[in-house]
């Protein structure tokens, strides 16, 4: 038995959803998402809530059915929350802002690097060491802030690059005289 599959996901208000077929769509007040289930699951709108139920007692079934309950639950929170990702900038020199659709990193690199923000996901800079990614599809959210860090990834020496707010560097000894 899922444990997580058990327990229905409760829309929260201002949040509906309706299903056709195998489709969920649900809509908020951040915008509108939808997600296709494969047929070994069964959505079910009860009572201002979204049960999964398996259908048969495969494992395939049992595996999609705690993985559909958690994209539907994905679904309601990106449309009412939305998803957060933080990253903050190490280093001399190093600095980012955001103008417009363009994302313009200075990382010690011989340029600066310009990252193109995909649509559905917004990035401010607070602060020029500060980058926040948010959205209402917490996959592309995070994927954006794994591209972004990739540029100048965190070394365990000094500490300098790009890494997510709160997120524990190893750092090494250096070479002994």
């Amino acid at each position: 038995m899922s444990r997580i599959g058990k327990k229905p996901v409760e829309l929260p208000s201002g949040v509906s959803a309706s299903v056709s077929g195998q489709t969920i769509e649900v809509k908020g007040p951040k915008g509108t998402r939808s997600f296709t289930a494969t047929d070994d699951v069964t959505l079910t709108i009860a009572d201002n809530a979204v049960s999964v139920v398996p259908r048969g007692k495969s494992k395939r079934a049992r595996q999609q059915w705690g993985m559909s309950r958690s994209m539907v639950e994905n679904l309601v929170i990106g449309v009412s929350q939305g998803f957060k990702k933080e990253l903050e900038i190490q280093g001399v020199g190093y600095r980012a802002n955001a103008q417009g659709n363009v994302l313009k990193l200075a990382l010690g690199y011989s340029h600066d690097v310009d990252f193109a923000v995909p649509a559905g996901v917004t990035v401010t800079t607070p602060k020029n060491t500060e980058v926040v990614i948010e959205g209402i599809d917490q996959q592309l959210v995070g994927q954006v802030a794994a591209n972004i860090r990739e540029w100048r990834a965190p070394e365990p020496y000094k500490g300098k690059g790009i890494r997510y707010k709160g997120e524990y560097i190893f750092r090494k000894e250096g070479k002994k005289k």
